[in-house]
């Protein structure tokens, strides 16, 4: 499955950086693939392993936050094998006939 979710922490000013990166760290150490972007993260893996990632950052968040906000989008399509982090944009790519911007 695909998941793509952002946590937004409330009530401790406008920066994230600090957040985003103690987050990116949890993420870049699961060991799952995943693709970061300016509004939020991408994570591929089995259901039990990506909740697990997603509820470890918002532990983690929660801790100099005193509210989160959050958002997550799941894509499963049973039967795919867990390569579709890429092969959805490549799968376009070949459609529009050149690279798409990342």
């Amino acid at each position: 499955m695909l998941a793509e979710f952002t946590i937004i922490p409330i009530g401790k000013g406008e920066s994230m950086g600090e957040d985003i990166a103690r987050v990116m760290k949890i993420v870049s150490d699961s060991g799952l693939p995943y693709k970061a972007n300016a509004m939020g993260t991408i994570l591929e893996g089995e259901w039990i392993a990506v909740m697990e990632v997603i509820k470890k950052c918002h532990d983690e968040v929660i801790k100099t936050a005193p509210r989160l906000v959050s958002s997550i989008q799941i894509d499963i399509r049973p039967g795919k094998p867990l390569d579709r982090l890429d092969e959805k944009l490549r799968s376009v790519e070949k459609r529009l006939g050149k690279k798409i911007q990342t």
